[in-house]
């Protein structure tokens, strides 16, 4: 039997690294939640409402994918979603000190509650949303990196 998957996020924007990763868990659980987290601490450059809507279009036909948004403790997120394991992504050895204390710290607070680590292809470990950012901000070629409909928002907020 499959599980159930949360892949949360900020996706502030999408990539193309956060969408080779949901393919991924779409190969490996038979619903995958992609969760765009809503963080008051985070001055995010688009709402969740426009991430939402950014990653609806970048994952339209991919079987059995949700989005949806959420906010406070991603392990309370997944008992309501009867979800039994976080999808997280790894580009590199930097992240997984990070993403190795969260999956340790959602396991104490949910012990049901599994990590499940995917890389992406080598041709988007390098991509992050930040830098993306910067690159857009800066009126660089963004298109081979995002999906369309990211790069004609990121040029519209930049502009």
């Amino acid at each position: 039997m499959r599980h159930t998957a949360i892949y949360p996020g900020s996706f502030d924007p999408v990539t193309n690294g956060h969408l080779d990763v949901i393919g991924r868990a779409t190969r490996l659980f038979d619903r995958v939640i992609v969760a765009v987290a809503h963080n008051e601490l985070k001055s995010p450059l688009f709402s969740p409402a426009e991430r939402m809507d950014m990653l609806r279009q970048a994952t339209h036909g991919l079987p059995g994918v949700e989005i949806t948004g959420f906010s406070g403790l991603l392990v309370d997120f997944a008992r309501d979603c009867q979800a039994g394991v976080v999808v997280r992504g790894l580009r590199a050895i930097s992240d997984f000190e990070f993403e190795f204390q969260m999956a340790l710290m959602n396991r104490k607070l949910h012990p049901e509650l599994e990590t499940c680590f995917l890389t992406p292809k080598e041709e988007f470990t390098y991509l992050s949303s930040r830098i993306i950012k910067e690159i857009a901000r800066l009126g660089g070629a963004i298109d081979a990196f995002v999906p369309p409909a990211v790069a004609r928002a990121l040029r519209q907020k930049y502009t």
